[in-house]
């Protein structure tokens, strides 16, 4: 009975730290992140598209069989789809084809799959591998049924596979959206438009649900095609029913974009990668990161940013995160749009790693 009792007091014990967690990440744990993730390299470009007419952007690394991946979107004019590259070193990389594209169907998706990694091995230095659940493989997606860049009503859906994600294969997809901007229970920040996702696989539980979805999407309580991009919350328990988690986004800047989520889990912190635009008094693009104990209270880096324009392939717009800890070494990878608006794949190390010999195409725009 005894040892019973002081089990029961160390369980409530454990419960009561695990609760009462701060909400605010010290800065000096803010600054040690920092330290640990700068990449002041720019090795450049190692993706690009193969004429002017296309462009490429959200990449997303991940690793499986000793060997790297890279899943991203290439728009072409008539809308995005979701590709594939694979590289033994995370410098040199290869394209291996499409995992999903257009349609020619009436289907809500037809002209717009916009594909992001979902489940991944959150651990900073970890596998880096996409995790299956109940035997498949997840993405989320940006979808949508007008063409041009990012037009009409632009949706968040699923999509899946049972095959091996490390080949270029076409990957089926739920019926229906997961998440639009027009369904009853949206919220005041997410109105108009839904952007990129990222799924986390929290086998905790910790907010009470194993998966959490990240995404920042445009909208306003009053004009909601004159609202910003905002980062909010979504949570599920099956990966194929969602629901909205709290009313407030948890990273807002009240101008311009905050978006595309990466999550890393470094030791007790978890690290939100993200990029911000058009920001009063901090012009461009450019990426940065918050920090969470909980994962539903954020605290923002107030320093440097992570990456910034710099050099002629990304002179207009360096944004965009999917990074990665590898033998000692981080890997940054990010979309470089150059003055010409020519987009591509570029990385930045925190080791000199020398320079790239990928270029774009040379530009006929004036």
């Amino acid at each position: 009975m005894k040892y019973t009792l002081t089990y029961i007091l160390l369980l409530i014990g454990t419960i009561a730290c695990a609760q009462n967690k701060p909400q605010e990440v010290p800065a000096s744990v803010m600054q040690n992140v920092y330290d640990q993730v700068k990449t002041p390299y720019k090795y450049g470009l190692v993706v690009v598209p193969s004429d002017e007419a296309r462009k490429m952007d959200c990449p997303s690394v991940f690793r499986r069989n000793d060997k790297w991946y890279m899943t991203y979107i290439v728009f072409d004019g008539r809308g995005y789809e979701t590709w594939l590259s694979g590289s033994d070193d995370l410098l040199h990389w290869k394209t291996m084809g499409r995992l999903m594209s257009f349609s020619d169907t009436t289907d809500w998706d037809n002209n717009q799959k916009a594909g992001y990694i979902a489940l991944q091995d959150p651990q900073w230095g970890g596998s880096y591998e996409w995790q299956p659940y109940e035997g498949k493989y997840w993405m989320s997606y940006i979808g949508g049924s007008n063409r041009g860049y990012e037009q009409g009503l632009l949706s968040i859906g699923t999509a899946y596979t049972k095959k091996n994600p490390a080949k270029a294969h076409e990957w089926q997809r739920l019926p229906k959206p997961v998440l639009m901007a027009t369904d009853a229970d949206v919220r005041w920040w997410e109105n108009n438009t839904l952007y990129k996702s990222t799924v986390l696989w929290d086998k905790t539980s910790s907010i009470g649900y194993p998966f959490i979805m990240y995404y920042n999407a445009k909208g306003d309580s009053l004009k909601p095609k004159r609202g910003k991009e905002r980062i909010g919350m979504a949570v599920s328990d099956d990966m194929v029913h969602w629901k909205r988690y709290e009313k407030e986004p948890v990273l807002n800047h009240h101008a311009g974009i905050t978006g595309d989520p990466w999550i890393q889990r470094m030791n007790d912190v978890w690290v939100m990668f993200y990029f911000g635009a058009f920001w009063k008094d901090h012009p461009g693009a450019f990426n940065r990161f918050a920090c969470s104990y909980d994962l539903v209270h954020w605290t923002d880096w107030t320093g440097d940013d992570l990456i910034r324009s710099s050099e002629p392939f990304d002179d207009l717009f360096a944004h965009k995160s999917s990074v990665v800890f590898y033998k000692g070494v981080v890997y940054h990878f990010y979309c470089a749009v150059n003055k010409a608006d020519q987009r591509g794949i570029a990385v930045a190390t925190s080791v000199d790693k020398g320079k790239s010999e990928v270029q774009f195409v040379p530009s006929v725009k004036k």
